[in-house]
């Protein structure tokens, strides 16, 4: 149950007066439904009322408040006209200007004769003076109400900061003083405000200085929220270890098999990360890992190593992808191996229909099938293991928390592995993994040949192409990735089209295109015939980005590189240099660079390091963008920004770690403070996980 002390912040938004459904439906859009929600929308930027000056000291385009005298209203002669409203001060005159104004509202505004003060923006038309629709008209005596520092809030269509404004006043009047849930000393050593005048003095700017997040309200604020994320992930993490597993011990001949089958060595960092899975899995508690390694770096063996140890266990393990295109080429890398090894492996995904459905359905149900490699197809309810011991999940951030949960209820106490190619700053690992034990993958299999990446402008585009013609004589396949066009998949495709039109014409049927909302058969007859047919060059959207392998692709041409994210071109960069030949990729750019994409540029041609692409990633974007927020799997953070509060959250895991070492159920006056903190950031979820609680 959430304490009764944030009852009040999290009544609707519609229990404060003038807040109806519709205006309601516009705030939930700027975080949520509730009024604490709304609090947690901090300003953007801020107007100063307090500028004051006569009329005939005013500047241009400066926010001024005025004390003025109505001299006379010059109605509009037609719809299309402004109605005018001439006043004046000892030193000059200015006239109100207002379109679609009602008359009778404006006189009974500003009578004639009689004084108003108004605060809005000047503007100069050669020498008169003049201000559109004041934003604020008010009395002499509500003067001191008008001349104050005004707060700047991001919108959302239908809402104006003059209601949002007086919303979150609204809100901030009903905040009840919570008790304090941090440690004493560091409040202190920090010289933080409590809690409540945190918030307050975050939503009442005086200066700049109040709008930086690095100062102590922001910080305050950014570290309470950071504390509950780690609390809660180590709340879930002990709960996990506590939970009861199955002990998973191989007898090493399928992995002696597999290794005595490959042409070359395993890296030192596929050995230890392997080394650390099996330990895991051999021991009496549940594991949950994530392998997380650069494009390249060998996630794959890994994986099927994992696989045959529960395979030797005598049980049933399951991969997991998030397309038909990857599931289908862990399949083709997996297969080999598993042949080796005297193993069956099948694929399951949504286009198997009707016998042969049926088919994998009794070979997974009688045990016949040892690994399952598939899509969501696997969580299908019909789909019954002999014995699920683990399953390795690829690119997590693609699934959810139920799926996952669907998939190892399919077995008893399953073991969980996930794999990610993005590379992860170490801030961003500890607050969507922190649950997770890390394995981390940081060398590439020796042999790998450094990629030449270039930038070129977009205007030498007939450039590029010419040069193709000299690659295609060489018997180099080419990926062609057309631009990220305004989040757009309708004009990303339109994009890709038109140069698939374009270098056909020049180039004949050696063209190919590939994009997802092409069926799954014609998607991978593209794919098939640029790895072993006729196809040189894949013109593709960002379809390609996680997975696909073709070693025979040695050269990648990316159009307006400057519009993706620093992880993203990582990632497309990523399927080339798989094979012995040389590889180069031209990153096209448009123009008008900002400095951040210009910088975003020169990392790529300076690193092939993810892991430190990533950290510039973060540092350049922030924390939301790096992996793409719809997809990340990350938590959102209403308050902490990643890029700037990073050291307050390597404080916070200390601190979430040390106070459920003193006080494991958070039962001592400052552990049932931090469980208010938890419901407070909705982390409740962790509250099930204390045996008291």
């Amino acid at each position: 149950m959430r304490p009764e002390i944030l009852f009040s912040l999290f009544s609707p938004v519609t229990t404060l007066s003038g807040v109806g459904p519709r205006i309601a439906t516009c705030i939930e859009k700027l975080g949520g439904p509730y009024i604490i929600d709304v609090l947690w929308h901090l300003p953007s930027g801020m107007i100063d009322r307090r500028y004051t000056r006569k009329i005939a000291h005013t500047q241009a385009g400066v926010v001024t408040t005025l004390a003025v005298c109505i001299d006379q209203h010059i109605p509009a002669k037609s719809r299309r006209l402004p109605y005018k409203v001439v006043c004046s001060d000892e030193t000059g005159t200015i006239t109100l200007i207002f379109f679609h104004a009602k008359a009778d509202y404006l006189q009974k505004l500003l009578p004639t004769g009689n004084q108003r003060i108004i605060s809005g923006i000047i503007e100069i038309f050669g020498d008169k003076i003049q201000m559109a629709h004041p934003d604020h008209i008010v009395e002499l005596k509500d003067r001191s109400k008008i001349e104050v520092v005004e707060p700047i809030y991001p919108l959302t269509q239908g809402l104006s900061q003059k209601i949002l404004n007086k919303i979150i006043k609204k809100g901030l009047s009903i905040t009840e003083e919570l008790p304090e849930w941090l440690d004493r000393a560091y409040l202190k050593k920090k010289e933080w405000p409590n809690w409540n005048d945190a918030l307050i003095n975050a939503h009442t700017p005086t200066s700049e200085i109040d709008l930086d997040p690095e100062n102590k309200n922001y910080q305050r604020l950014a570290y309470d929220e950071l504390l509950a994320n780690q609390l809660a992930l180590v709340l879930i993490r002990t709960h996990m270890r506590k939970q009861g597993g199955r002990s998973i011990i191989g007898t090493g001949t399928l992995k002696r098999k597999v290794l005595a089958a490959l042409p070359f060595e395993p890296t030192n960092s596929q050995i230890v990360a392997l080394q650390e899975i099996t330990k895991d899995m051999s021991s009496n508690s549940r594991m949950h890992r994530l392998l997380q390694g650069d494009v390249g770096s060998g996630k794959t063996l890994v994986a099927v190593l994992s696989l045959l140890h529960a395979v030797e266990s005598g049980a049933q393990a399951a991969l997991l992808a998030p397309t038909e295109i990857l599931a289908r080429q862990h399949l083709a890398t997996i297969e080999p191996l598993a042949t080796a090894a005297g193993i069956n492996v099948t694929l399951l995904t949504g286009r198997d229909k009707g016998k042969k459905r049926s088919s994998i359905y009794e070979g997974i149900a009688n045990g016949n099938i040892d690994i399952i490699i598939g899509t969501h197809a696997i969580f299908q309810e019909n789909v019954n293991f002999k014995n699920l011991i683990f399953v390795v999940m690829d690119e997590q951030h693609r699934f959810g928390v139920h799926q996952r949960l669907a998939l190892t209820s399919k077995g008893e106490n399953v073991d969980i592995l996930v794999m990610t190619a993005t590379p992860i700053p170490r801030t961003l690992t500890l607050t969507a993994y922190g649950d997770m034990e890390i394995s981390r993958l940081l060398e590439k299999p020796v042999g790998r040949l450094p990629i030449d990446t270039r930038t070129v402008k977009i205007n030498r585009l007939d450039d590029v192409i010419q040069g193709l013609s000299r690659a295609l004589k060489k018997l180099q396949k080419i990926y062609w990735v057309c631009p990220l066009i305004e989040e757009s998949e309708k004009l990303d495709l339109a994009a890709a089209e038109d140069r698939f039109s374009q270098l056909k014409s020049i180039f004949g049927d050696r063209v190919g295109l590939v994009h997802g909302k092409m069926k799954p058969t014609e998607k991978d007859a593209s794919m098939d015939s640029f790895k072993n047919g006729d196809i040189d060059i894949l013109v593709a959207t960002t379809v390609i980005e996680v997975g696909v392998d073709v070693p025979e692709a040695s050269i990648m041409i990316i159009e307006h590189a400057d519009r993706f994210g620093l992880a993203q071109l990582h990632q497309l960069r990523g399927r080339i240099g798989r094979g012995s030949k040389k590889s180069t990729c031209i990153l096209m750019y448009s123009e008008n660079l900002t400095i951040i994409a210009r910088k975003r540029l020169q990392i790529m041609k300076d690193t092939e390091d993810g892991f430190v692409i990533s950290e510039e990633d973060l540092r350049l974007r922030g924390a939301g963008e790096v992996l793409g927020t719809r997809q990340s799997g990350l938590p959102e953070f209403r308050l902490a920004n990643l890029s700037i509060h990073a050291e307050l959250l390597l404080t916070a895991r200390d601190d979430a770690r040390l106070i459920l070492e003193i006080d494991p159920e958070l039962t001592s006056e400052r552990g049932i403070n931090l469980r208010i903190l938890l419901y407070l950031f909705e982390r409740d979820s962790a509250i099930k996980y204390l045996r008291s609680g």
